[in-house]
């Protein structure tokens, strides 16, 4: 069950000691939503709902973290950004900003406390701080700055920019740098014990190792650093397996890096792990989804043989569980790592 000492359990991971236990996240909101019995829209626009349902499942299957999150235009949508909701989808945008110099010129920083939808997100996180306390790492969302620029301008533009205007693209993530670090803040204000930094965007399904380290590197440090000032966490994700883009990622300061399911976890925490914790990397679609649970426990354990045997490693899903993920699967996975991630780990 969740314990008073998991906070301290993840400093020990994050200092790339050996804990009591390994920690047990799972990106679990849309497997949690449908649990519940509820629509995404419905998790997105009440907060009694959104509550409910990451207590619940915290409760119910015996995860270490709680990380409300409905999508990833919380921020971005003050901006200009035109968005679009659907009962089971994740808001998306159906409107992106003009990409020109005029357009960064005229972004404006507004208070993540006032504006939006943002405050309704800090209310949950405090509501389930109240709730759980310190016997789960309450944990928030910020974009990472490159990937911030991706939701403003669109993925394709983003990547443009690269080629055609490179002033432009460095004066809109120093403004994404600033907004993410406020949003940041807020949330940790709001009682978040951890901040997830997406940064999909920067990953190798699109940027070179070259280009990762001239735009997405620093910015990204730079939010990383002011997070852990504030005393938080910092869990990047970039869904990444390319080695190159990780070794670079493992120099900049994060608690843990999440690594994607096409990684060998073997290889990453030999060529990573003596510098950051790792996190990840069960698959969740060809494993948790359409495995069977003996296939699942089985993973599991193949990646705790990986990664986990000396510590530095908290268990965690490569991306979302999906809603169409069995029930049995979820709790096969967590409770081999609850069963066999006890240390010392002598025998999986």
């Amino acid at each position: 069950m969740a314990y008073e000492g998991i906070l301290k359990d993840i400093r020990i991971c994050v200092d790339l000691g050996i804990p009591e236990r390994i920690p047990m996240f799972g990106i679990g909101m849309p497997f949690n939503i449908k649990m519940a019995g509820i629509t995404h829209s419905q998790y997105t626009n009440d907060i009694d709902l959104m509550t409910k349902t990451e207590v619940d499942s915290v409760l119910k299957y015996d995860y270490d973290w709680a990380i409300p999150f409905s999508d990833d235009f919380l921020e971005i949508e003050p901006l200009g950004v035109v968005t679009k909701q659907q009962e089971n989808i994740p808001i998306a945008a159906v409107k992106y900003l003009d990409v020109s110099h005029k357009t960064v010129k005229n972004l404006k920083l507004s208070d993540c406390t006032k504006t939006g939808r943002m405050p309704s997100l800090l209310e949950v996180q405090r509501k389930i701080k109240n709730i759980l306390k310190n016997t789960i790492c309450l944990t928030g969302h910020v974009a990472a700055p490159f990937t911030a620029v991706s939701l403003l301008f669109g993925t394709a533009e983003t990547l443009m920019l690269i080629h055609n205007d490179r002033q432009l693209l460095n004066e809109v993530i120093d403004f994404c740098t600033e907004l993410e670090i406020r949003w940041a803040q807020a949330q940790l204000d709001a009682g978040a014990d951890a901040i997830w930094l997406g940064d999909c965007v920067a990953s190798s399904s699109f940027i070179s190792p070259g280009q990762f380290a001239e735009f997405a590197a620093e910015p990204a440090k730079k939010v990383c650093e002011s997070i852990k000032d504030k005393g938080g966490f910092v869990f990047y994700h970039s869904s990444e397996n390319s080695i190159k883009h990780l070794k670079l990622a493992a120099e900049m300061g994060f608690s843990a890096i999440n690594i994607g399911e096409g990684a060998d976890m073997a290889e990453v925490k030999k060529q990573i792990g003596d510098k950051v914790c790792v996190m990840g990397n069960i698959n969740p679609i060809e494993i948790l989804w359409q495995g069977s649970p003996k296939e699942v426990e089985k993973e599991t354990k193949r990646i705790i043989e990986a990664a986990g045997r000396n510590g530095g490693f908290i268990f965690n899903s490569a991306e979302g569980i999906v809603m169409e993920t069995p029930e049995e699967n979820l709790k096969a996975m967590i409770n081999t790592v609850k069963s066999v991630g006890k240390y010392p780990i002598s025998k999986i």
